[in-house]
């Protein structure tokens, strides 16, 4: 993108930083970094690995102390944060308070677009208060003051959209436009897109059941890949528990040992899926399926087979 100039001493701050993960590619470029995290004991593990947290929300109130404290800021980051704030106008009036003339407000969030057009209702749930796509985006930024300069597609989570908003007067690039056009194309703006979605949805969920009872059936071990909250979604949706699946697995130690919300799957670590390779696997991180495809070639190569739920049920 054009317009955007950073220097040496240049102050980058990190919404929602995690464990500074983010900022830590940042201060190889001698960049100062700055993070802010509600969750005290992730803000104690950045600051134990060398990231300055605030333990904090981001809104108006922070943004004015972090400019008290040190002064305006060239770059301003929240990847996956955004559409899980309830709060947006605080979170605008903080960003234009924060955001030096020539900085950049960058944000990471999944796309509207591609989650109807792959049906990704799994992505629904409740920590995704706002799903986004560019025209919103570019309407809500001018409330205050900011336009959307420049957006990029990106494959993370099923598809989304890196976007880049600077203070008004700045130039646009083509992909802005053709991102607006494409989404006036498939007319985002019409009920009748959703409604689709909706009948869509349902016949997914219809046609993945039967193939699982039918599995089932036939005496076929099914379980699950990737304890995710958007398989929760899936699995809670479809109502598919114990009677299918008999454990999920989940490389994630603190998940192990636990069950699943709501239909109570039992978790168990990656090595029980190695140990006892069951028939078939239902691949609840589909996001991640090339990967996941790749590191399991062993099991398919013996006879083992994945079930992809999203975007069409196909077996693999």
């Amino acid at each position: 993108m054009e317009n955007f100039r950073i220097n040496n001493d240049s102050l980058v701050v990190d919404i929602g930083s995690n464990d500074g993960t983010l900022l830590q590619c940042f201060s190889k470029f001698d960049l100062r970094p700055l993070g802010i995290e509600p969750a005290s004991n992730i803000a104690r593990l950045a600051e134990a690995n060398g990231i300055p947290t605030m333990n904090e929300f981001f809104g108006e109130n922070c943004a004015m102390n972090v400019y008290k404290e040190y002064g305006s800021t060239d770059i301003i980051t929240a990847t996956n944060v955004f559409a899980h704030v309830d709060n947006l106008e605080s979170i605008l009036r903080g960003i234009n308070h924060l955001l030096s003339n020539d900085g950049v407000f960058i944000i990471e969030v999944p796309y509207l677009l591609n989650l109807l057009n792959n049906m990704e209702f799994d992505t629904i749930y409740h920590e995704h208060l706002s799903y986004f796509a560019v025209h919103p985006l570019v309407y809500l930024f001018r409330k205050f003051g900011m336009d959307v300069v420049d957006v990029k597609q990106i494959p993370v989570h099923g598809g989304s959209i890196r976007v880049f908003v600077q203070k008004a007067g700045k130039q646009q690039s083509q992909r802005v436009a053709a991102l607006l056009l494409m989404e006036q194309e498939a007319k985002l703006d019409s009920l009748k897109i959703y409604t689709k979605f909706g009948e869509v949805v349902y016949s997914l969920k219809e046609k993945l059941v039967r193939l699982l009872k039918a599995l089932k059936n036939e005496g076929a071990r099914i379980t699950g890949y990737g304890a995710t909250a958007k398989g929760n979604t899936l699995l809670n949706y479809c109502k598919i528990g114990t009677d299918i699946l008999d454990y999920i697995s989940d490389t994630t130690s603190f998940k192990q040992g636990r069950y699943t919300p709501g239909m109570h799957i039992p978790i168990f670590p990656e090595e029980k899926f190695h140990e006892e390779p069951p028939d078939y696997a239902l691949l609840l991180a589909w996001n991640y399926a090339d990967e996941i495809l790749q590191k399991e070639s062993k099991y398919r190569q013996t006879g083992g087979k994945f079930i992809l739920p999203i975007p069409e049920t196909e077996v693999i």
